[in-house]
């Protein structure tokens, strides 16, 4: 019989950095077993969506953009930072809609993530759109230079078997919907 694993306790919390994007903080946390581990150190983020959104004609609405962390240029899935006003679906849309243009469609929620839990404390609501069209322009942040690709399904399922989608956020969710949707795959 396994045993039962408990909570920590947390004895003091001090926060490193407070800002929009970065807020971190170092627990000092009680284990059940009476250790004390003096730092702990968890990153504080909003919630997150991401969107895997195909056309009627079943052409997949990616975004390519530049990620400085891996110093690459990626292609990777609608995504973005879940309003404190909005559901993660209201939040899912916008993205969309600001990132690529595209919208309207069927809506479902796909699977709900946590990048890292045992140093972040934000999860990921991963939503499937099908059906979209290109109802706009793109309305970009000033941060953001995004361009829109038109993917076929073999084009996106390629790039999952080649290690081509590092953001583990929006590879569980791709394979997922291959796994789920798309049984017949090479």
């Amino acid at each position: 019989m396994a045993k039962e694993i408990k909570k920590w306790e947390t004895l003091e919390t001090r926060y490193i950095i407070k800002r929009p994007w970065l807020t971190a903080r170092v627990d000092k946390v009680m284990l059940p077993n009476g250790v004390v581990n003096p730092e702990h150190y968890v990153l504080e983020y909003p919630d997150w969506v991401n969107v895997i959104a195909i056309t009627s004609k079943g052409e997949f609405v990616m975004v390519q953009q530049y990620r400085h962390a891996f110093d690459q240029v990626m292609i990777e899935l609608c995504a973005g930072m879940c309003e404190n006003d909005e559901t993660p679906l209201q939040s899912a849309q916008r993205e969309l809609l600001e990132e690529t243009g595209f919208g309207r469609g069927r809506w479902s929620k796909l699977m709900t993530i946590g990048q890292n839990p045992s140093i972040c404390n934000n999860i990921t609501h991963c939503f499937l759109a099908t059906d979209v069209e290109r109802v706009d322009c793109q309305h970009l942040d000033e941060s953001e230079d995004i361009n829109v690709l038109l993917m076929t399904r073999d084009e996106v399922y390629a790039m999952l078997q080649n290690d081509e989608m590092l953001q583990a956020l929006m590879a569980a969710p791709l394979w997922r919907y291959f796994a789920q949707y798309e049984r017949k795959t090479e």
